[in-house]
């Protein structure tokens, strides 16, 4: 209540006898302000590319592993273990551990396979060269398991005699998968992608430890940070949370529906 009636205040805190009331000021400032516009941009491509793609690499391994396989438990845990990380942990992991150019794992791959054939590897910086999708591989590696673990519930939720039915009548694996296995996921995909697109459009934690919001990476959560712990616009910057809430809010609404919809067709 309090960030609501402070995003109609003109208050910087550098400007103490500058406060006054600035009606609907700051939120015309979130839409208009080229910064903010670029950061709302780089959120929707960010939010966009991580769910989908950790969304498609979540199938495939959700599928893999409904499979019956000897060591299907111990894979299991090691496919979540990603997702159980603390963030900044894991943006850690890849900032030092496998992006840097002088030890990480990336380069030193290279340098091991070209040193295979007597070559000089390259040894590129790769958070430099490819910040955004840096950040964007480090958060598809953490939310990968999320997804698989909800679509791996999907499946296992599959009328067993049904498609059993249907192999018994001469339906392939490919006419199974397409005509019941991805009608019965539907909501499951839905449900995935609705809160995958929660909480990456609030990811704060990435942003921060791989680039430090340089290099075009400044996504909104980082944007208000700078706005409130840097620049000091108080009013500015909780406008701009109360519009990141109000889009969370209507994104969580949509998967609310998911959930209540998968509840009644289970209990049908």
């Amino acid at each position: 209540m309090i960030t609501i009636v402070i995003s109609f205040i003109s208050w910087n805190s550098l400007y103490p006898n500058d406060i006054a009331f600035g009606w609907f000021q700051n939120y015309i400032n979130v839409f208009t302000d080229s910064t903010m516009r670029e950061s709302v941009l780089t959120t929707i491509v960010l939010t966009v590319v991580v769910v989908l793609v950790s969304l498609a690499i979540g199938f495939a391994v959700a599928l893999l592993l409904d499979r019956k396989f000897w060591g299907r438990g111990v894979v299991r845990t090691i496919m979540i273990a990603p997702f159980l990380i603390v963030p900044v942990a894991a943006a850690l992991l890849w900032k030092h551990a496998l992006f840097n150019p002088s030890y990480g794992l990336l380069n030193g791959g290279l340098q091991w396979f070209f040193g295979l054939f007597g070559a000089t590897a390259p040894q590129p910086d790769w958070i430099s060269n490819n910040p955004l999708i840096a950040v964007e591989v480090a958060l598809i590696w953490q939310w990968t398991p999320f997804m698989m673990l909800i679509l791996l519930a999907g499946l296992q939720s599959r009328p067993l005699d049904v498609l059993e039915a249907a192999r018994v009548d001469g339906a392939t694996a490919w006419q199974i998968f397409r005509y019941m296995t991805v009608p019965h996921m539907r909501r499951y995909l839905e449900l995935a992608t609705l809160l995958g697109a929660i909480y990456i459009v609030q990811n704060f934690d990435a942003v921060f430890t791989i680039t430090s919001g340089g290099l075009g990476t400044a996504n909104l959560p980082y944007t208000i940070y700078q706005q409130f712990f840097q620049a000091h616009d108080y009013g500015a910057a909780s406008a701009a949370g109360v519009v990141v809430v109000v889009g969370s809010l209507i994104i969580a609404n949509f998967a609310l529906r998911s959930v209540s919809t998968l509840l009644k067709e289970e209990n049908r």
